[in-house]
């Protein structure tokens, strides 16, 4: 259907640096926990609780607006009484960051079970007591929230089956009995209908933010790259700001070649290896895999024919793929257009080609075998198609795009308007330069929005149709 790729010599696009625009507005805060509470209703829980720590702290701060640091804290949710957040010693002190806490509408406790080892816990009340003071007991129905919910194939009685520590469900369950404490994650995280796959305007102005401090780093990697320097040395200049990371910075290449997900280990960057490397603060995660090489001729034998016979026909389902990421569209469209143009055997792309992002690098993903789930307005999608093979090694244009409806559009050009014209500036430089035909709703977000050059040595050498 799309026979003409083409490698095309071009300097990369500047769209301008995204401002950080600010914590959400308290209103937004407030909407959330509203929806929060609907949820709750339509399932009749009277509770809530919301567990978090480092690493699983997206639902807690989509919720609040503070992400624990060092220790975990526990929300709980009711409309009996305002929230109120547990949090261990250190945390106390991190509390400001969030709108609710600083306008009276978080309350707090300080339970000290949520500390580090050794640290005083001499000075909290029980949990249960914690639990029943918020009129947690046995006519009560509690569901949990921590970072993944099961499937009944996974196991028949998956709604009490809950990820959240030990100690926490069992003294609720010692409390309302077993079959009233449920796994209660799907409420924000399942791709039909979770609350925290779609994105307000805000939001999206917040991951543009993220997307664009990512990928300026990939881009400025890509312009510096070199061969025969350690990878310390080649990942200094993804220039990191310091804002959280949503995973670690990567890089797989001469070193560390037979894993995956490696960070830098100082291995030498040789010519002629193949190579990824990625980037991901919150809300981000900008990746790039190609060879360390000018062209075709530093590869070795065995992977001639990278371009033509592996990175086109990928260049080729991505833009089909992109086509078709229209409102309405199920799950299962975008899953088969990537199984027929890019055959297991020969890309072994085995995980979901393209999921949902948040502050957190994977929330779900619609987009899976015989799936009915609809692309949504507000839908914050990574295009994550990850192809392997023992010959090729790999390709990617792993960036972030919102799919956004007129309304949403609308909302966003009036509450930010440079971010809607960054927007507008990326979909026509993949239209007229690249040569996608973009749906309507579709936002790109980076800042080299499905640039893909093949070989590192040789950034300005893309493909396009």
């Amino acid at each position: 259907m799309y026979t003409k790729v083409y490698l095309k010599e071009i300097e990369w696009p500047e769209f301008g640096i995204a401002e950080y625009p600010g914590e959400p507005p308290l209103e937004e805060i407030e909407n959330r926990i509203s929806l929060c509470y609907k949820a709750m209703e339509d399932r009749d829980l009277t509770h809530l609780i919301v567990y978090g720590d480092r690493e699983h702290f997206a639902n807690l701060m989509y919720l609040t607006h503070f992400d624990p640091r060092f220790e975990e804290a526990l929300l709980i949710l009711s409309k009996e009484a305002l929230p109120v957040i547990l949090v261990g010693n250190e945390c106390v002190g991190h509390l400001p960051v969030s709108p609710l806490y600083n306008t009276g509408r978080l309350r707090y406790e300080r339970y000290q079970s949520l500390s580090l080892l050794s640290q005083p816990r001499d000075d909290s009340r029980p949990l249960e007591t914690i639990f029943r003071s918020e009129k947690i007991d046995q006519n009560s129905k509690v569901g949990c929230v921590g970072w993944k919910y099961f499937s009944k194939k996974e196991f028949v009685d998956n709604e009490q089956r809950i990820e959240i520590p030990a100690f926490i469900v069992d003294t609720l369950r010692s409390i309302c009995g077993f079959r009233s404490v449920v796994n209660a994650t799907d409420l924000l995280m399942a791709p039909g209908y979770g609350l925290r796959t779609v994105c307000s305007a805000y939001e999206i102005a917040f991951f543009e933010f993220s997307n664009v401090m990512a990928s300026e780093g990939v881009k400025n990697v890509m312009k510096n790259f070199r061969a025969d320097v350690p990878d310390f040395e080649l990942l200094r200049n993804y220039q990191y700001t310091g804002y959280p990371l949503s995973c670690h910075i990567g890089i797989k290449s001469s070193g560390n070649q037979h894993y995956g997900l490696s960070s830098p280990v100082g291995a030498i960057i040789r010519k002629g290896d193949p190579c990824s490397t990625n980037i991901g603060y919150w809300g981000s995660n900008i990746c790039r895999a190609g060879w360390v090489a000018k062209d075709e001729n530093d590869l070795p034998e065995t992977a001639r024919g990278y371009v033509e016979n592996f990175v086109t026909p990928y260049f080729i389902a991505c833009k089909i793929w992109f086509e078709n990421l229209t409102i309405g569209t199920k799950g299962k469209v975008l899953q088969e257009i990537i199984d027929s143009y890019l055959p297991y055997d020969e890309f072994g792309i085995f995980l979901n080609p393209g999921h949902l992002i948040h502050m957190d690098e994977w929330v779900s993903s619609p987009i899976y075998k015989g799936s009915d789930d609809e692309i949504r307005s507000g839908m914050y999608i990574q295009s994550d198609i990850i192809p392997r093979s023992k010959k090729y090694s790999s390709t990617r244009m792993e960036d972030g795009i919102v799919i956004a409806g007129q309304n949403l559009q609308s909302q966003l050009k009036e509450l930010y308007p440079e971010v809607f014209e960054r927007c507008m500036s990326r979909r026509k430089f993949m239209i007229e330069e690249l040569g996608f035909q973009l749906p309507d709703e579709v936002l790109p977000l980076s800042n080299i929005p499905a640039i893909i050059a093949p070989f590192f040595l040789n950034y300005k050498q893309i493909l396009t149709f």
